[in-house]
């Protein structure tokens, strides 16, 4: 009887919650194939690029086929990070070849040979040095000043913002040279700050005292108020783990945080601080995950998806700004990286540190639970004072792009006096509506949204474009309304676009700055308003990427325009996520010495929420929301998962969600639905929903155990879009 012969066990990124079994390429034993290591395989009519998993024999009767090639003999995957990630995709029910495939970066996805991880630095050619001093001055010429010594590439990130742009210029004529730098040799940042210049409070040296004082795992809630020094108990903590030799991983919530983090790091750490997020390109990315891997990247500043980044000399995580919705991946694997981070944290044998001035009641409920360890900061770092909240009574009042007369004056003032001013607006664009005056039509997307639930489309560009802010679907204003031909087509409410233009047309003498999605693509975008802004007198008028963790030590006023959009929400979270956006938005008012200011324009002056949060502040309100949530057995009281479907017809996903929940059966879980989805159509799609409900984690993934298999060997679903949402954050 012939043996059959030993296979490789191959993840691949494909929906299907399956192994794959493979021969080695030609020439190469199995078992010398280690587990973790990427492979080459063809599928289909494809080439895919796959983890092994494991060895086994194969099937009696089916003679796998050979891969095609090992792009290198080391694992990528290994250790504790593959085996989290295994229990990652084992807690979503998820297909482990995409769970596999989601932490490595896109290049090392695709199969690329593994970057130099060497650390570059730039300097001036020869040519450089003769051409310098008869160079005109501006970007280029500052550049190759700097570029006189050797500079590497962390530190322009730090000291030359926006230092991409005129190096391409001096590049293509010769005049610097890239050289590679080892890791030992890199010259400490100018201006660095030693840790011993630095003084925490009593708040914040307890705190510090008490991540240091752990060996092993402990989860900390570091709920500070804004402007209580939240970073320097990070950096202490971090400084701490670089000094007994281990890696540090740091995680926000936004790109656009990550310069201004970088920067503050690197000048208090003296240590090379890797970036991870997307607004790298494929090679960068690729360059600082693996230089993790290898112990070279000592501290790790990144987004959502660094949660992935191997540490095998772990010593701490942050995860700061922790309650951040960003932290969910809302398509794909729908992941939580704030979630992930307590679970490698722990797998790790080290502190992780959740910091934020707005807790996720989530959090909270953990910390009062005594799951974490609760650090308080109450009082604002320096002599930096709260902000003074007043509510503006909007009510019969005559508004410019949304904003009072009141409010005005107040900007007015605050420029006088030589501060700067936020105005806080959620809603990019010029305005959310465009509307006919005569007949009252108004200018839908014809790929999302049903005749009884039409979805709007927003108005950009100072009138010219619509855009649909659910499925990017634009077109041009139309000249004339399309029903009953009138030119008195009107822009109805205000975005920031719109917002922004009434403020340059009021006060002509001071800069206006947007920052928003549609201002802030580019990379160092928000840095590079910043500069521009500088300390002199001047208006920010943002989204709530401006809400998250920016420090602007002379912002001395900020206005909260449209808050009663999310006063009446059928979302149970969004009571937690506007009082979250409130507060933060009011905490970047009054840094430093200089006291701040919060006007809140609205419709609703007596609404509990804003009465709560303005009388009692944040804590007053989760307080109040916990016991809500437990007597009507939300979460975090509760644990839930949503199944969504979508297709091209509205029968099919209500049809295969009834399925499901004949499947189910007497589970012992609460089962709601099927429904249509709070929006029925996207994209051209209709959307259903079924939301699974459980008191305890325990019975609810047992009943996802017994369905997940059997719905993935439906015929049904192939014939339309659906996934599994394990502890969605919004029911959407």
């Amino acid at each position: 009887m012939q043996v059959p012969p030993t296979v490789l066990r191959v993840a691949l990124p494909v929906p299907l919650q399956r192994l794959f079994d493979y021969l080695p390429p030609p020439g190469v034993q199995a078992a010398s194939v280690a587990i973790g290591q990427r492979i080459l395989v063809p599928f289909a009519a494809r080439e895919l690029v796959g983890i092994v998993s494991g060895h086994g024999q194969a099937e009696a009767g089916i003679e796998p086929k050979p891969a095609l090639a090992l792009p290198e003999g080391e694992p990528l995957l290994q250790g504790e990070l593959l085996a989290s990630l295994h229990w990652l995709a084992g807690y979503l029910h998820a297909p482990l070849g995409e769970v596999l495939a989601g932490a490595l970066p896109a290049a090392l996805r695709r199969g690329e040979p593994l970057p130099d991880t060497a650390v570059h630095g730039w300097r001036l050619s020869e040519a450089g040095r003769t051409a310098l001093p008869a160079m005109r001055a501006g970007k280029p010429q500052a550049l190759a000043t700097l570029l006189a010594g050797i500079r590497d590439e962390d530190w322009l990130d730090g000291e030359a913002p926006g230092w991409r742009a005129p190096l391409r210029a001096l590049r293509e004529r010769g005049l610097v040279e890239r050289i590679a730098l080892a890791m030992d040799t890199q010259a400490t940042e100018p201006g660095r700050i030693p840790p011993a210049a630095i003084t925490l409070n009593a708040e914040q040296r307890s705190a510090s005292d008490a991540i240091r004082a752990v060996d092993g795992f402990a989860a900390f809630l570091l709920d500070g108020v804004t402007g209580s020094g939240k970073t320097e108990v990070y950096l202490d903590a971090i400084a701490d783990c670089i000094a007994r030799g281990r890696q540090a991983l740091v995680l926000v919530p936004e790109i656009g945080l990550t310069p201004q983090a970088l920067a503050r790091f690197r000048a208090r750490l003296g240590v090379p601080v890797h970036a991870l997020h997307s607004g790298l390109n494929d090679g960068e990315r690729a360059r600082a995950w693996l230089a993790a891997a290898r112990g070279q990247a000592r501290v790790i500043v990144g987004t959502r998806s660094a949660v992935f980044v191997p540490l095998p000399e772990a010593g701490v995580i942050v995860v700061d700004e922790e309650h951040d919705g960003s932290y969910k991946q809302f398509d794909g694997i729908r992941y939580h990286a704030r979630d992930f981070a307590i679970v490698r944290a722990r797998a790790l044998g080290v502190p992780v540190v959740l910091g934020s001035a707005t807790p996720s009641l989530e959090s909270l409920h953990n910390a009062q639970s005594g799951r974490y360890a609760h650090l308080r900061l109450r009082q604002r770092a320096g002599e930096a004072k709260p902000p003074a909240v007043r509510v503006l009574d909007v009510r019969k009042q005559p508004l410019q792009a949304g904003l009072s007369n009141a409010a005005l004056d107040a900007i007015r003032a605050a420029l006088g006096a030589g501060g700067q001013v936020l105005v806080f607006k959620n809603r990019r664009g010029y305005a959310p509506v465009l509307l006919c005056h005569d007949c009252g039509w108004s200018a839908h997307c014809t790929r999302c949204g049903t005749p009884d639930k039409p979805s709007a489309m927003t108005v950009h560009g100072g009138g010219r474009r619509l855009q649909c802010h659910h499925c990017g679907h634009r077109r041009a204003v139309p000249l004339a309304c399309p029903d009953c031909a009138s030119l008195a087509l009107q822009a109805q409410g205000a975005g920031t676009e719109r917002i922004e233009e009434v403020l340059k047309e009021r006060f002509p003498d001071a800069p206006v700055l947007r920052i928003d999605r549609g201002s802030s693509q580019r990379r160092d975008a928000i840095e590079r308003h910043f500069a521009e802004l500088g300390s002199k007198p001047g208006i920010l008028v943002g989204t709530q990427m401006l809400a998250k963790g920016h420090d602007l030590p002379n912002l001395t006023l900020v206005v909260v325009v449209g808050v009663d959009e999310g006063l009446f929400s059928a979302d149970f979270r969004s009571g937690e996520k506007l009082a979250q956006l409130l507060i933060q938005v009011a905490g970047r008012a009054g840094r430093a010495d200089k006291p701040g200011t919060v006007l809140v324009q609205t419709h609703h002056p007596a609404h509990p929420l804003l009465l709560t949060l303005i009388a009692g502040g944040y804590h007053a309100f989760a307080d109040g929301e916990l016991a809500l949530r437990e007597a009507a057995d939300f979460p975090p009281f509760a644990h839930l998962a949503l199944l969504r479907a979508e297709a091209k017809h509205a029968d099919t996903p209500m049809q295969f969600l009834q399925r499901a929940k004949d499947l189910l059966g007497d589970a012992g879980i609460e089962i709601a639905g099927p429904l249509p989805a709070p929006m029925p159509r996207r994209a051209g799609y209709l959307r259903a929903q079924l939301i699974l409900a459980a008191s305890e984690r325990r019975r609810l993934h047992a009943a996802l155990d017994a369905l997940m298999p059997r719905l993935q060997a439906m015929p049904e679903a192939r014939k339309l879009r659906w996934s599994l949402d394990v502890d969605p954050a919004e029911l959407y």
